[in-house]
């Protein structure tokens, strides 16, 4: 436990060293985004045991999921960030003439990061990487829910960078609250909608800007034209994925009347095929976090039909690969988000009606589609909002550093990955240059005679 005394000094200390302009030079970001990487390479087999002593994640989604996708993103920014730190210019306004414009990517200054639990060591330092190549300072909250990654992340930041630049900060509620008091320059929060905000409240109070990646019911429609074997795989995969602890795992299934029922027996062939005809001993199906969402978890799939699936053991914090027909918009699993292994099945009979369906509920981190109608991609995309989407697949979007990831209304605010990270830990600053001379008389007073140019001038713009 840290006193908020102490945590106070953490920020001063950062802000301290913030202000020497050390963290602002090219080769030091650089430096110290390769240092990460090295780091993780180093520390990859016991990432992977504190995720398996956490909750019993695969090893394979583990290197996936938390590693690879840490690694890629280091690459990534270590190749482009010479091109997103330099000025970028812009065209000048002829009331300014003669004049240089420009943009200047200014670093805002320390940073604090509150990680989640359900990917808690990609989570927690993802961000962190935006704020190290933005030239920021930053102060990690992983999760309390998962102790052994936490404890990793500590020691890993700890051992390779110094703590007025990075540190890690544990423990629970309270200290996330004493965090958010201090006057931090940024802050970015990944976790759920009502903790977002309590964050987002948090910021307001001192005008501190922030990022909320949260979450939501993401939907995943299928019409009548899609791929079925096909669609059965992709959505398996993405729901099931890390047992449904996903924040852009499809929430739900809307799907056409006329395939529904083809459907669920292709999902229910592909959770045998991929997990065995009991996942309960498949080496590749993680286990519930913990007691509370366990039995929160329970408490849904006792008020619904089971399709497939619906065993549960809760002492091993173990659920099934579960999916739900007969569902309503009125059952209990449709009125939060279900963020575990239970897949509620809903059916519509006009593509039109399925959209007004979902676009009357909030706006969702992730939209899916499976379809091979051209047309009717086109009419989901242009007639529906959400976060991110994918046609034809679910949950892979996030992994191109080229496309920001974010939500939009209750699902988040902001976005990250790739040079969106950088961009959400620094201020766009208007930058404008003029000479000495020429200094041209027309915008200073008296402004007799001047009002008919002036008139002409802005006509010309």
């Amino acid at each position: 436990m840290t006193s908020p005394q102490q945590l106070d000094t953490f920020v001063h200390q950062q802000k301290a060293f913030f202000n020497s302009g050390q963290t602002r030079s090219l080769d030091f970001r650089i430096q110290m985004l390769r240092r990460l990487q090295h780091a993780i390479e180093k520390e990859e087999d016991a990432i992977i045991a504190a995720l398996a002593s956490d909750f019993g994640k695969p090893p394979f989604e583990t290197y996936a999921t938390e590693v690879a996708i840490l690694q890629s993103e280091l690459k990534f920014m270590v190749r482009n960030l010479h091109k997103w730190v330099k000025l970028r210019r812009v065209k000048s306004s002829f009331l300014n003439f003669p004049s240089t414009d420009s943009i200047y990517a200014e670093p805002y200054g320390v940073s604090l990061v509150i990680g989640a639990w359900n990917y808690p060591f990609q989570l927690t330092l993802s961000p962190m990487l935006g704020a190290i190549a933005a030239g920021c300072c930053a102060i990690l909250k992983p999760s309390e829910l998962t102790p052994a990654t936490s404890q990793l992340t500590a020691r890993l930041i700890q051992e390779h960078f110094p703590p007025e630049y990075l540190t890690v900060v544990q423990g629970g509620p309270e200290v996330s609250q004493a965090l958010l008091e201090l006057p931090f320059d940024k802050i970015f929060f990944t976790g759920s909608v009502p903790v977002g905000k309590i964050v987002a409240q948090a910021a307001a109070k001192q005008l501190i800007p922030v990022t909320l990646e949260l979450g939501g019911k993401s939907p995943c429609l299928i019409d009548e034209t899609a791929n079925l074997t096909v669609a059965a795989k992709r959505i398996v995969w993405g729901k099931f994925l890390n047992a449904g602890q996903t924040c852009v795992a499809p929430d739900y299934l809307l799907v056409h009347e006329k395939v529904a029922g083809p459907l669920l027996k292709a999902l229910a062939q592909t959770i045998t095929d991929f997990y065995g005809t009991s996942p309960t001993h498949s080496p590749d199906f993680a286990r519930i976090i913990n007691d509370r969402h366990f039995h929160r978890l329970q408490g849904l799939l006792d008020s619904t039909h089971v399709y497939s699936g619906g065993e549960t053991d809760a002492a091993a914090r173990y659920i099934a690969p579960t999916l739900l027909s007969g569902i309503t918009w009125e059952h209990p699993i449709m009125q939060e988000e279900i963020f575990g292994p239970l897949l509620p099945v809903l059916t519509y009979s006009s593509l039109p009606e399925a959209i007004a369906q979902v676009n009357a509920r909030p706006k969702p981190l992730a939209l899916y589609f499976f379809s091979e109608n051209s047309k009717a991609k086109e009419m989901v995309l242009t007639q529906t909002s959400s976060g991110g989407m994918c046609i034809n697949d679910t949950v892979s979007h996030l992994t191109n550093p080229y496309l920001p990831f974010g939500g939009i209304g209750t699902s988040g605010q902001g976005n990250y990955h790739g040079k969106a990270s950088f961009d959400a830990f620094s201020h766009q600053k208007s930058v404008l240059m003029k000479p000495a001379l020429p200094d041209l008389p027309f915008k200073y007073p008296p402004y007799k005679e001047k009002m008919n140019w002036m008139k002409k001038a802005f006509k010309w713009l």
